[in-house]
């Protein structure tokens, strides 16, 4: 297993300079003895460059630092409010996509590209996920526009 973060290590080194910080194998589950891989990064980082899972093991992120105004909470609405509602996503994109591309270092990124690299690599498919969490009451309702 060491193998692999090693691996994992050398594949995305090239991420830590972009703020890629990788914590080291964390285990989630003792009774399935399921380990991931934890790393840590700023919320404006371009997620379609990380897999979801590396050679079977989950990659599970924190973010470091702090989040931009349309992500910010009040600590008693959190079971009220779901932090990464996708509404949240496009104002974040509609209020700051100068910011973005310079962060980037992609003056020609479209809407979408922004989304997806923020909304954990694919915008579409987290919105679709969102609305089925809450759907199932797994979260708090949100708003989709």
């Amino acid at each position: 297993m060491f193998e692999i973060l090693k691996n994992f290590e050398t594949k995305f080194n090239g991420l830590k300079k972009k703020g890629l910080r990788i914590e080291g194998l964390s285990m989630i589950d003792p009774k399935r003895k399921k380990h991931v891989i934890m790393i840590t990064k700023p919320f404006l980082f371009d997620n379609r460059q990380l897999p979801k899972s590396y050679e079977g093991l989950d990659i599970k992120s924190k973010i470091e630092g702090g989040l931009p105004e349309e992500f910010k909470f009040d600590k008693d609405a959190i079971k009220k409010e779901y932090l990464w509602a996708p509404i949240k996503f496009e104002k974040y994109v509609d209020r700051c996509e100068d910011e973005i591309r310079k962060q980037f270092g992609n003056p020609n990124m479209t809407r979408q590209e922004m989304l997806d690299a923020l909304a954990f690599g694919n915008f579409e498919e987290h919105k679709k996920k969102s609305m089925q969490l809450m759907t199932e009451g797994k979260i708090p309702p949100f708003k989709l526009n």
